[in-house]
C-alpha cells in the first residue's frame, strides 16, 4: 500500500493544481470503510484479502474487519446511492471470479470498469500490476476518452506489461460491469 501511495502522490509533485485527486482511507472501522466505498472517485482501489467461501468478502490483514459484498449492497441500497467510481480495482486474491462480479453488481450506481484477480496474489504481483496500471492511466488522462475508456485501456496495457515484465500470465482481469436489476431499482 505504501508503494502505491507514494507512486500516486509523486504524480502531483511540482504542480500547483493536482493532476489527480487522491484520497487514501486506511481504517478498520466498518462504517468508515463502507462510506469510503460510496465516495465519488475515479478509481476505488481496495487492498484487502479476498475470500469467497460463502459470499465474496474483503478481510483486513488482522481479520478484525470483514466487509461482505452483500453487506455493502444492503448499505448502498439503504442510502439510495451505490459505488460512485468509474473503476474498482479489487486488489486481493481471487476477486476477479464470477461470484465477485455478480455480488458487486448489486452495489453499482452505473457501469464501471472492474479489475480483479483470478489467482492468489502477493505484494509482488500487486506492485507490478498497479505500477503499470496507474502509469498508463495517468499518462493518458484527459485525452478525449471517457473515464471508463481510460481505465479499460490502462488495465489492458497493465495486463500486457505484467506479462512482458514477469514472463508469466497476468492474474489481473478486467471487465465492464453493469448494475444488477436490484441496483437499478434501488438507485433510481
Amino acid at each position: 500500500m505504501a508503494f502505491v501511495q507514494s507512486t500516486l502522490q509523486s504524480i502531483n509533485a511540482g504542480w500547483s493544481d493536482p493532476i489527480v485527486d487522491i484520497d487514501f482511507v486506511r481504517s478498520r472501522d466498518p462504517d468508515t470503510v463502507l462510506a469510503a466505498f460510496t465516495a465519488p472517485c475515479d478509481v476505488l482501489h481496495v487492498m484487502a484479502h479476498g475470500d469467497h467461501a460463502e459470499t465474496p468478502t474483503f478481510t483486513s490483514s488482522d481479520s478484525r474487519t470483514v466487509i461482505a459484498l452483500d453487506q455493502l449492497g444492503d448499505y448502498t441500497a439503504d442510502r439510495g446511492h451505490g459505488i460512485n467510481a468509474s473503476t474498482v480495482l479489487a486488489d486481493g486474491c481471487k476477486t476477479g471470479i464470477g461470484s465477485w462480479q455478480k455480488a458487486l453488481r448489486d452495489c453499482l450506481h452505473g457501469a464501471i470498469v472492474y479489475i480483479g484477480t483470478s489467482a492468489l496474489i502477493g505484494w509482488h504481483e500487486s506492485t507490478v500490476f498497479c505500477s503499470a496500471f496507474y502509469g498508463a492511466l495517468f499518462r493518458n488522462k484527459g485525452k478525449g476518452q471517457t473515464k471508463t475508456d481510460q481505465a479499460l485501456d490502462a488495465a489492458t496495457r497493465a495486463i500486457e506489461a505484467y506479462s512482458a515484465i514477469t514472463d508469466r500470465p497476468c492474474p489481473y482481469k478486467v471487465v465492464v460491469l453493469d448494475p444488477s436489476r436490484r441496483a437499478r431499482e434501488s438507485f433510481r
